[in-house]
């Protein structure tokens, strides 16, 4: 969300001792206080909120009169490649101080806390009074920087996480329930943010109205099928900055910079486009490729690594361990590139704004038609191929914007978006046939 948030001040006043919360959210960036949800009491000091904190744990609490009541847990959540379900419950009515708040995340419950401050019986919240509350922000500061889905509010019940989601059958894994409670109460809304042309819509019975302050950026990523972004945790030098829900990559002027994304693949045909918006002079520096591994070693750049294949902007060759190979075409700054990597042939192609290099044809299979022929995967350390971005030279800097198929460089919505075979994603130029986005739902059907 950067710098938006979404808000409401509510026309009534509803159950203040018992209610329920819980949104699906994905981390873009680590540190800083983060606000999930903030309600407002009689000033904006006073607040009922949810939030990371700067170490990244998970923060409830409500601050009144010089007091608190509190849960801060004290294990940090820095997955930036994962949808959390976060489900906080506020329940004063309840005889057991240790029952009045509660906080699950991905379906089970906190229990060791930093801090554990419960609520006075029948303490009254902020939550569900007429004071605004913000979704994404405190006010107009902590904003949240990542994504948001399924968020919930349920007046009068303390609602168990199952409410929300389930344990899938087959992995053991989280998964969510797109549906919304029936009966939200006096004040209680659901927030889908699945329709692109309106985020803030409220699809619980209530249809209440918010009101968005920035600019929310629409996306193809969410709970039931989570798309690859550029992975920070994996920030090789730590010399990039990252932004747009970790598709814009910032390259470091002064280190070589090499970044690969959240999930690598070993098996299938996938696609992915990235657009390079700048470069430090002399230009020509960007790098874009894959990679089977990701370690410091000489502070090499990308394709002069092992397991790494690397193609430069200025350059008709690609690298790989340190060595040269002639091959494909230059580009221009904000020419579209666009990756094809055929995992069951071991093959690589490329393209700019649409024309494969080297004639290539991504279709040819193991003839691999204007292909780089690449190692077998198993053989690489992860044993996975990674898209990668990266620069040539350590006194070179770029930015990336990357397309996995959520349909933006940057903030800038593809013109075309054209999807998969399967109908998923949104690219600027069609995936050929038999290539795929690289999201969970496309790794599951077509990666194993």
């Amino acid at each position: 969300m950067a710098t938006a948030y979404i808000s409401r001040t509510p026309a009534g006043v509803g159950d203040l001792r018992k209610w329920t919360f819980s949104a699906w959210v994905k981390r873009g960036n680590l540190g800083g206080s983060q606000a999930i949800i903030s309600w407002f009491g009689v000033s904006a000091s006073y607040t009922t909120q949810l939030r990371f904190d700067s170490d990244n744990t998970i923060n409830f609490y409500q601050y009144f009169s010089g007091s608190t009541a509190r849960l801060a847990n004290n294990r940090a959540f820095r997955d930036l490649g994962a949808w959390y379900d976060i489900v906080a419950v506020w329940d004063t009515d309840n005889a057991t101080a240790g029952d009045r708040m509660k906080l699950y995340v991905n379906g089970v419950e906190e229990t060791v806390f930093g801090t554990d401050t419960n609520p006075a019986l029948n303490l009254d919240s902020y939550a569900n009074s007429t004071n605004e509350f913000t979704i994404g922000a405190k006010g107009a500061a902590e904003y949240f920087d990542g994504e948001m889905s399924h968020v919930q509010f349920v007046n009068s019940a303390a609602l168990a996480p199952t409410e929300f989601g389930e344990v899938d059958s087959t992995s053991g894994i989280w998964k969510i329930k797109t549906s919304a409670y029936a009966t939200p109460g006096t004040n209680g809304y659901f927030l889908k943010m699945e329709d692109r042309t309106n985020l803030d819509l409220d699809s619980s019975s209530n249809a209440y109205t918010f009101t968005t302050s920035g600019t929310l950026t629409a996306t193809y990523d969410n709970p039931s099928n989570n798309f690859a972004t550029v992975n920070p945790l994996a920030n090789y030098a730590s010399a990039s900055t990252f932004s747009n829900g970790n598709n814009t990559v910032t390259a470091h002027s002064t280190n070589h910079s090499w970044n690969i994304s959240t999930m690598g693949v070993n098996k299938g045909k996938w696609y992915w486009e990235a657009k390079m918006t700048a470069a430090s002079a002399p230009a020509g520096g960007s790098m874009i490729g894959i990679s089977g591994t990701q370690q410091f070693l000489s502070a090499k750049e990308m394709g002069n690594q092992e397991y790494t294949y690397g193609k430069a902007q200025n350059y008709t060759r690609y690298l790989y361990n340190n060595s040269s190979t002639t091959w494909g075409t230059t580009w221009s700054q904000n020419d579209i590139i666009g990756v094809a990597l055929d995992c069951d042939n071991s093959k690589l192609y490329m393209s700019v704004n649409g024309t494969w290099m080297e004639s290539g044809d991504p279709t040819s299979g193991s003839t691999g038609t204007g292909a780089i022929s690449l190692v077998d995967v198993s053989t690489t350390p992860q044993q996975v191929w990674s898209p990668s971005f990266g620069d040539w030279d350590s006194t070179w800097s770029s930015i990336w914007q990357v397309n996995y198929g959520n349909g933006y460089f940057g903030t800038t919505a593809v013109t075309s978006a054209e999807a998969d075979g399967a109908g998923i994603g949104a690219f600027e130029y069609a995936p050929p046939t038999g290539y795929y986005a690289i999201c969970t739902k496309n790794i599951k059907a077509y990666g194993g």
